[in-house]
């Protein structure tokens, strides 16, 4: 199977995905509104920078990752539009460049899934670890066989195509995971779970250092 990198995908779709992301997911509102005010807010995957944006209501200082420089356009385009405060970095997700410990909350959604192979997908866990202060909160998110667009038992490996104005089909590698591997990989992580939960098809985990 044709595993595309993430970063040329997303460089390559960026202006009409982040079109069509212009609302933060309800999780992550109240997630974030449930969280004390932050120090130093982490958003991994940020996209458009939807979600840093809520962030940066709650936080007084916003770090918004993203390995596609594309998708760091469209969310530098939102930010001068919005007035939100945010440091935009690309960088890698299994690769923080952050120090230990500096993070009182992050947001990790819709990204884990795109990171291969499971190794990859577990160092990222533990680099969130990492980052994470002492008491520290992270929101992470994942595409499931959850979802009634899927007809699994068990996790796997797929591309799922992006369609541009004008009919080209631009593939993307997804891990799509079932619920009990989520949680295996959570556990064979240095994160501490205080929450799972599935909401609109996805896994969700709230976790800690």
């Amino acid at each position: 199977m044709t595993r595309p990198d993430p970063q040329a995908t997303y460089d390559r779709i960026a202006d009409h995905f982040a079109a069509t992301r212009e609302y933060p997911w309800p999780e992550i509102e109240e997630f974030v509104d449930d969280a004390p005010t932050a120090d130093v807010a982490l958003d991994v995957g940020c996209g458009n920078g939807r979600h840093a944006e809520v962030l940066a209501q709650n936080a007084d200082r916003v770090v918004a990752l993203d390995v596609s420089r594309g998708l760091l356009q469209t969310a530098r385009r939102r930010q001068a539009a919005s007035g939100f405060d945010a440091h935009l970095v690309q960088g890698n997700a299994a690769a923080l460049p952050l120090r230990d410990g500096a993070v009182s909350i992050a947001v990790y959604v819709a990204t884990l899934h795109h990171l291969r192979p499971r190794a990859t997908r577990v160092d990222s866990l533990d680099e969130l670890a990492r980052v994470l202060a002492p008491g520290g909160r992270a929101l992470i998110g994942v595409w499931s066989t959850a979802h009634d667009r899927f007809d699994a038992d068990e996790g796997f490996d797929t591309t799922i195509d992006w369609t541009l104005p004008g009919g080209e089909a631009v593939p993307r590698y997804y891990h799509v995971y079932d619920p009990d591997e989520f949680d295996r990989d959570l556990a064979a992580s240095a994160l501490s779970v205080h929450e799972r939960f599935e909401s609109s098809g996805n896994c969700y985990a709230v976790v800690g250092a």
